[in-house]
């Protein structure tokens, strides 16, 4: 049996890889991010079971799911209540409550090891889970970009990000490190995935992170000129009509 860790907590992943060990069961990789984990399972074989904890540094281990198709059957060790856990127990999934009882550990790799032949564990309804882990009042915009570079897919932290821009029918994001990457979407299909605290639409072929601005100056016919930390590829104009609108929002 193939069995990973993945877990924030560098102690935590420790400690429940010393518990798999004194019950005969090998933890041969343990993972600690969103990021990391994506570039693990499009480089390696998948295990047989992951235990996956939910919140990880960089977010919630279910956007794993949205960049990788895993097939691997998945214990959740969670700090969550009672009432969030009843998603899993809907959707078949074991669960183990931090911190972890090590019978209770016992209990969830038998019931893994009496069910290999039944798959329906590993079919998880994500969105289900997600609507009671998440406070459906709070707007959950987009955290990072998955881009395609030859044939790897890197993920761009929005943070990462000065500017998206479209040109030539292509959407790119540009980097502060100065690179330009397409990706598939619109800027129109952007507008509700950015955050409005973090990306202003300038104009009708740009968004700008605020913490890319250098300096701003004004332009003709009332228009103000945006300077960006590294990009310089062309003028980045804000439209006379959203003057007044992103002058609020610098405030």
């Amino acid at each position: 049996m193939r069995v990973i860790i993945i877990e924030d907590e560098k102690p935590s992943a420790r400690r429940l890889q010393r518990m798999l060990d004194k019950i005969g069961v090998q933890a041969e990789t343990m993972l600690h991010s969103v990021e990391e984990s994506v570039t693990w399972f499009l480089e390696n074989e998948h295990p047989d079971l992951i235990f996956l904890d939910i919140q990880l540094s960089d977010g919630l281990s279910f956007e794993i799911f949205d960049l990788v198709k895993i097939k691997s059957s998945i214990i959740f060790t969670t700090a969550y209540d009672e009432y969030a856990l009843q998603a899993f127990k809907l959707n078949s999934v074991d669960y183990l409550l931090k911190p972890i009882d090590p019978e209770e550990m016992q209990q969830a790799v038998n019931k893994f090891n009496s069910n290999l032949n039944d798959q329906s564990s590993v079919t998880l309804n994500f969105d289900e889970i997600k609507k009671l882990l998440v406070n459906s009042n709070e707007k959950a915009y987009k955290k990072r970009f998955s881009v395609k570079v030859g044939q790897h897919l890197k993920l761009i932290s929005v943070h990462e990000i000065e500017c998206i821009f479209s040109e030539n029918k292509g959407t790119y994001l540009h980097t502060v490190d100065g690179r330009n990457y397409l990706i598939d979407l619109t800027l129109e299909q952007l507008e509700d995935e950015l955050n409005p605290d973090l990306f202003f639409r300038v104009n009708r072929t740009f968004y700008v992170n605020i913490k890319a601005i250098k300096d701003m100056v004004s332009y003709t016919n009332s228009r103000l000129q945006i300077k960006l930390n590294s990009y310089n590829e062309q003028d980045v104009i804000v439209a006379r009509e959203k003057v007044k609108d992103f002058k609020a929002w610098l405030e």
